[in-house]
């Protein structure tokens, strides 16, 4: 006779297994923790892009000086020398320069910031990471050149012997809504570049006509008074008179209006921009 084998069976338990649940658009605790998280990918790009953007030159990083020195030398001869505008007792080329730093640093790192996304395509196909982190690359290469132009500006200012006055203290909020409002617009442009390449062509045209309905090269005192809230609406005239009213004082007011205007405006790119762009950044590998 044959002996039956007793086979122990198998116990099932009721208890259900984990899963794990992979989305493509992480909620927001795990978003901002992987953002700090590949911080160090962060500052490997902005490196990647401060070498690349003066590689093979004569001159090198001498471009971020050079470049602001001269756009100030025209501007002081147009607007100073042969237009004979008003300086609000400052010298000229300190009010241009002034001016300068905040526009400058608006105009270069929203061109690039716009287009980080598509330019970054070969990386964002292939790996995952915080998409948000292609734009505060950009942000953070115009900071580079920011503080250089700062330090040119300070200069000047021991040239021309002015000392700052004491409202210089409050030029770091001025700072941060610069750095706000820039990256306000380029989350905007930066997402609708990947399905919309429109917009590589529409960013230099706005910027171009930005120089001119800015103050830079001039005060915005001379604007008439009727015309001064519509005047306003443009952001950065608030943002260049609060950098010259922190770095010249004296006949430079700050126009709280004009100020009021700007950080509004900016509340309302920037907060809508982050939620657009985190909705957006699942596609962004598909339409590369």
């Amino acid at each position: 006779m044959q002996k039956a084998l007793n086979v122990p069976e198998r116990k099932v338990s009721a208890e259900p297994k984990p899963e794990t649940l992979i989305t493509p658009q992480p909620d927001s605790s795990h978003y901002w923790r992987d953002l700090w998280r590949f911080r160090e990918l962060l500052m490997l790009l902005v490196w990647r892009d401060v070498l690349v953007r003066y590689k093979q030159t004569a001159m090198g990083m001498s471009w971020a000086v050079l470049r602001p020195l001269t756009t100030m030398l025209v501007f002081t001869l147009v607007f100073g020398k042969l237009a004979k505008l008003p300086s609000n007792d400052a010298p000229y080329a300190l009010l241009v320069f002034a001016g300068m730093l905040p526009w400058q640093f608006f105009s270069a790192t929203f061109s690039d910031a716009g287009n980080s996304v598509v330019g970054n395509g070969h990386i964002i196909s292939k790996v995952y990471f915080p998409r948000l982190i292609v734009p505060l690359s950009a942000l953070f290469v115009g900071v580079v050149d920011f503080v250089i132009a700062g330090v040119v500006y300070l200069g000047l200012s021991m040239f021309y012997l002015h000392t700052p006055s004491w409202q210089i203290i409050f030029l770091p909020l001025f700072v941060i809504l610069l750095c706000s409002f820039v990256l306000a617009c380029s989350l905007w442009v930066a997402s609708l570049n990947v399905s919309y390449r429109d917009f590589r062509f529409l960013v230099p045209v706005a910027i171009q006509l930005g120089a001119y309905l800015s103050p830079v090269g001039f005060a915005s005192s001379i604007v008439p008074e009727k015309w001064r809230l519509l005047y306003s609406l443009n952001p950065m005239v608030g943002i260049i008179d609060g950098f010259r009213w922190c770095l010249l004082g004296g006949q430079n007011p700050l126009h709280w209006d004009a100020l009021a205007i700007s950080v509004g405006i900016t509340i309302v790119l920037l907060i809508p921009g982050i939620r657009f762009f985190r909705r957006t950044e699942s596609g962004f590998a598909d339409l590369m």
